[in-house]
């Protein structure tokens, strides 16, 4: 378990980081309030099916009518189970709060919403012949992850480890654990089938993207905290 540990000016609620939160709860109770079979079809409908995704016998009026590439965002609103809910809502707010508060709202929604929807479009690329569903947040979550690296590279985030009886509190640099993050991604996509279905090239993807938005934003975010 780790906390930020990042000194902060006074700053507005983060309510972006809020709502995304609150939109992927509320439609992780929608669909779990489902019965099995209605389940499955929303994960179907709403999530991205690579094989769906990228059939190039349909034309593109169908696949702009249908909404297809659409689902490449409506995908990052829904999860399998709790676990995958609160781990990616658990990264999501230790990140991107003061990502947040760096880029602003309208950036980091942004972030999180391109960031994500291309991190699907690369796993979908990496899954051509899988008819499962890519489903989940977590390619949003790495881009905010790679935006908070690149936006704060000198961080440091605190640890809490578990020392038989006791927890020891200790100081991390935070580009060491996202970095130790970040390769088990890379063995994760070589191993990926051991532990489970995971698009584990979204993560990759949207980890780059963010650091490479974030970079490109960097200029305006000195212009903000200046004015």
């Amino acid at each position: 378990m780790f906390v930020q540990l990042e000194s902060r000016r006074r700053a507005r609620p983060p309510w972006a980081t809020i709502l995304l939160v609150a939109a992927c709860v509320v439609m992780f109770l929608w669909i779990a309030s489902e019965p099995a079979e209605g389940r499955g079809r929303l994960l179907t409908v709403w999530g991205t099916v690579p094989t769906t995704l990228l059939d190039t016998q349909v034309p593109w009026l169908t696949q702009l009518t249908e909404l297809r590439f659409a689902r490449l965002v409506t995908a990052l609103f829904i999860h399998a189970d709790w676990i995958h809910l609160t781990t990616n809502l658990l990264f999501l707010v230790i990140f991107g709060v003061p990502a947040e508060r760096a880029l602003g709202a309208g950036r980091f929604l942004l972030l999180f919403i391109l960031g994500g929807a291309l991190a699907n479009f690369a796993g979908a690329l990496t899954l051509a012949a899988t008819n499962s569903p890519i489903i989940g947040s977590s390619g949003a979550v790495s881009s905010v992850v790679g935006a908070y690296l690149a936006l704060y590279p000198r961080a440091r985030l605190g640890l809490v480890l578990p020392l038989g009886f006791f927890l020891e509190f200790v100081r991390v640099p935070a580009s060491l654990l996202i970095g130790f993050w970040a390769l088990l991604q890379v063995l994760f996509t070589f191993v990926g089938p051991a532990f489970g279905a995971v698009a584990w090239w979204t993560h990759i993807a949207g980890f780059f993207l963010g650091i490479v938005l974030a970079l490109l934003w960097k200029p305006g975010i000195a212009r903000r905290a200046r004015a």
